[in-house]
């Protein structure tokens, strides 16, 4: 009786470890090939800043985060939605809740090792074998993989009937993703849209005593726009610039913009809860020689550090009437200089070219390799959807190769 086909995953974080799973439920003999000592390095580091697993935002709003790769990622979701990483969740005996702004978290007592533990332990009881600090090195001729062992320096060629690639973006090195793989790639004339921070802090020329004096502080309920978009949220200044949700979500406009060598600017509006009226009736009161810090502490709950950011951005005219006044606090002006570096983004933009891949995420010169997650040129904001992203691209690949298998 013959043995079932075998697959190699090549990166152990959440798609190459979906991928696996799916493919073992389907009957396959499936080996993890993991550089790192352990697997999950990144999703273990993503879980500290809120273990964010997914977002229960509508089908069309969720699909529109992915921009320019909306279609696509339409397909992506409808085959494994967030719906379905939930109860995905649920069967490894984690528990979510959705909380606020749509975003999705497993129920407090659950921690980003918790799930993982327990994903590892049911990858166990499917047969998948995992092989950490084996670091793959790059293709041999056309099927085969060439892979090193860490342990005894050793390299190794492996091969098998079908392989997921899902060696991560080229964010946050430390994890293990650092986009070191695209040169082997592009050694067999597969095309890669080159990296670029997504998911970052933006830079801001402040003075020195700005820097002296603000350090880091926080701006509450603002809305930030760069063009015709716009984010509500939280930003929080910095020494060398800003950062927050909604810089994040408008990385993909300011690197446009400074990609074109066109100036790259965001507005923040102070009080996006009041209407342009209710916000001049409330500067059109008497000062009474309050100074203006005062004023706008009384008037517009707008404490430190608004007085020091007008006063640095703008010149003394923006805030001697009312009307002017008005203007600034709904538009105040922040010149971004450039994008924090690649290593210190959530995540990054670029990979894989989607010509070098067909609707299976197959690539076409290599047919059998399968390529999910990060590597592939797509970007979206945080809320969930980058997990979910990354997820529901290892389910499609898996889907893939098993269809290719059986053919």
């Amino acid at each position: 009786m013959a043995l079932p086909s075998s697959v190699a995953i090549i990166g152990g974080g959440p798609a190459g470890l979906l991928a696996a799973q799916r493919l073992a439920e389907a009957g396959y003999r499936v080996t993890v090939y993991e550089a790192q000592a352990t697997v999950g390095r990144k999703f273990l580091v993503a879980g500290h800043g809120g273990f964010n697993l997914t977002n229960a935002e509508d089908a069309t709003s969720f699909s529109a985060r992915y921009g320019q790769q909306q279609g696509i990622f339409q397909e992506f979701l409808r085959h494994f939605s967030p719906h379905e990483l939930r109860e995905w969740a649920a069967s490894l005996g984690i528990h979510t809740f959705v909380g606020t702004s749509n975003r999705v978290f497993p129920l407090a007592v659950h921690k980003p090792a918790d799930l993982l533990r327990a994903w590892l332990s049911r990858l166990q009881e499917l047969g998948v074998r995992l092989r950490t600090r084996h670091r793959w090195l790059g293709f041999v001729g056309a099927t085969s993989l060439l892979v090193r062992d860490e342990t005894t320096d050793q390299e190794l060629e492996i091969s098998s009937d079908a392989t997921v690639l899902a060696l991560g973006g080229a964010s946050w090195a430390k994890t293990g993703s650092d986009g070191n793989w695209v040169s082997a790639f592009e050694a067999v004339g597969v095309k890669c849209v080159p990296f670029a921070p997504s998911n970052c802090g933006a830079e801001v020329a402040w003075s020195a005593f700005f820097q002296t004096k603000v350090g880091r502080m926080p701006l509450k309920n603002i809305a930030l726009h760069c063009g015709t978009e716009w984010v509500r949220g939280e930003v929080m200044l910095t020494e060398y610039g800003l950062e927050g949700t909604p810089v994040y979500a408008l990385t993909p406009a300011l690197r446009a913009a400074l990609s074109a060598g066109t100036p790259a600017l965001l507005h923040l509006d102070l009080k996006p809860d009041l209407s342009d009226e209710q916000l001049l009736t409330k500067l059109q009161k008497p000062r009474a020689g309050r100074s203006l810090p005062d004023f706008l502490r009384q008037q517009l709950r707008l404490g430190a550090p608004v007085p020091t950011l007008l006063r640095e951005v703008a010149p003394p005219e923006a805030t001697a009437t009312p009307p002017a006044l008005a203007q600034l606090l709904r538009r105040v002006p922040l010149p971004i200089q450039g994008l924090r570096p690649l290593d210190e983004a959530i995540s990054s933009a670029g990979g894989v070219a989607w010509p070098e891949l067909n609707k299976h995420l197959m690539l076409r010169r290599r047919p059998g390799t399968f390529v999910a997650g990060e590597m592939l040129d797509w970007e979206a904001p945080t809320g969930g959807y980058l997990l979910q992203g990354c997820f529901s691209t290892g389910a499609w690949a898996a889907q893939g190769v098993a269809q290719w298998l059986r053919k």
